[in-house]
């Protein structure tokens, strides 16, 4: 009896012991992947992003204050994957959207038409500067801003993927 209390406590501590075991530490450089249904699914650095057409964009804090963020425009990313823009967003392509994930599990949605600059031209910028310096910590390394939008739910912080999902064939 006491030997089977034994090894129960000693399997029951191995089994925490192994799950608040901290995850493994991803090693090599930070990337945004833009997956889904794209002829040429990239895997982007951040030299990747700085090679790319910058915009810059100022964003309100809660306390009035105004940050600068700087980044590559949303549409040029999924132009980099093979997405339809342009003059090929028309009939079912229209009926696709963008699935941005960050690495906390928040998610949110865009559609192609509120990003398209024959559209809704809505600018939302693959940020990863922050008043002229790297995003750090919670913020990045990349986050997706949209400085026109009136709350900043949309605005996804610690961003690794991009999914484009096209809903008709």
């Amino acid at each position: 009896m006491i030997r089977r209390r034994i090894v129960l406590l000693a399997a029951v501590s191995l089994g925490l012991a192994f799950a608040q075991a901290p995850a493994p530490a991803t090693s090599g450089p930070p990337i945004l992947a833009v997956t889904g249904d794209v002829p040429m699914p990239p895997m982007l650095k951040a030299e990747d992003l700085a090679a790319m057409p910058r915009e810059k964009a100022m964003v309100p804090e809660q306390d009035g204050t105004e940050v600068e963020y700087e980044g590559v425009p949303l549409r040029e990313v999924l132009k980099l994957a093979g997405v339809p823009l342009g003059k090929d967003l028309r009939g079912k392509a229209l009926a696709s959207y963008v699935l941005a994930k960050a690495h906390d599990g928040y998610e949110v949605v865009f559609t192609l038409g509120e990003i398209d600059a024959q559209f809704g031209n809505t600018q939302i910028l693959v940020a990863d500067k922050r008043d002229g310096k790297s995003l750090f910590g919670y913020q990045g390394p990349f986050r997706l801003v949209c400085p026109k939008d009136k709350a900043g739910a949309r605005s996804v912080r610690m961003l690794e993927t991009i999914q484009f999902v096209r809903l008709q064939k």
